[in-house]
């Protein structure tokens, strides 16, 4: 059904494809992912090598995505076809072409169908997991932050907090020059099914007590919640603290 889904979105956003720009994009990497749970032993030894690519400097905006939404009728909360978004997409607007709040707050109860249709739009992608995690990897100071305790902490007391919507770009640029990874909002990847765990041939030894035992650093809380989050995900999910920003390859091609 999802790859019906997929042609559909494409049909849907033909007509809005704009040629890729840079905008305020910086570019990330390359480097090494090391994901939590990999798919090889080489993986495991090595890391996934990630190439280049650019990334938005902050999450879009609600402003951002009502522009988008004027030009593209069909992506309006009372028109969506409801196997794009569920019930709850863009709930929280006064209206169908009225966010209702502040426009620089990051656009959130956004499906991944609609986010990929907006990126698409602006010539841009979504980031694949690994692109997000080695850019989300980063503090101010080094490209992989994750051995500074002060900062991991930061993260997961955000994680502790209840939502709160705020501007865009108001969080410090890490090595990379990028805002608002951490202590925003959680962001849709664009193979964010790719951390699913319920099907496949590793499930036992990450499921019950086993849960970390085959994972590479098992004080990773932070990515250990976010694979929890992304595999309770399906494509058509909205939640009142999931959002996205858009990325692109290092040579403007577009995924």
């Amino acid at each position: 059904m999802w790859i019906l889904a997929l042609a559909f979105v494409a049909a849907l956003t033909a007509t809005s494809t704009a040629a890729a720009t840079t905008g305020d994009m910086a570019v990330v990497g390359p480097g090494t992912h090391r994901p939590l749970y990999p798919a090889s032993p080489e993986a495991a030894e090595k890391g996934v090598p990630v190439a280049a690519f650019r990334l938005d400097r902050t999450p879009v905006s609600e402003g951002d995505f009502l522009a988008f939404v004027k030009k593209n009728p069909q992506w309006r909360r009372d028109r969506v076809a409801r196997l794009f978004a569920d019930q709850n997409y863009l709930a929280h607007w006064a209206g169908p072409e009225a966010p209702g709040g502040d426009l620089r707050a990051p656009v959130t109860r956004v499906s991944w169908f609609a986010a990929k249709a907006y990126c698409a739009a602006q010539g841009k992608r979504l980031p694949t997991e690994d692109e997000w995690e080695l850019a989300a990897a980063a503090s101010e100071a080094a490209a992989d932050g994750r051995a500074d305790p002060a900062w991991t902490q930061r993260i997961l007391d955000w994680y502790a907090r209840p939502n709160e919507a705020r501007p865009v770009g108001q969080g410090p640029a890490n090595f990379w020059g990028v805002r608002d990874l951490h202590g925003l909002v959680w962001e849709w990847v664009y193979d964010f099914n790719a951390s699913m765990v319920a099907n496949d041939r590793d499930a036992a030894a990450r499921f019950c007590g086993a849960a970390a035992v085959s994972a590479q650093d098992k004080n990773d809380y932070a990515s250990f919640m976010r694979l929890a989050f992304r595999s309770s995900l399906r494509a058509d999910y909205t939640t009142a603290n999931l959002g996205f920003r858009c990325a692109a390859d290092a040579k403007g091609s577009v995924r």
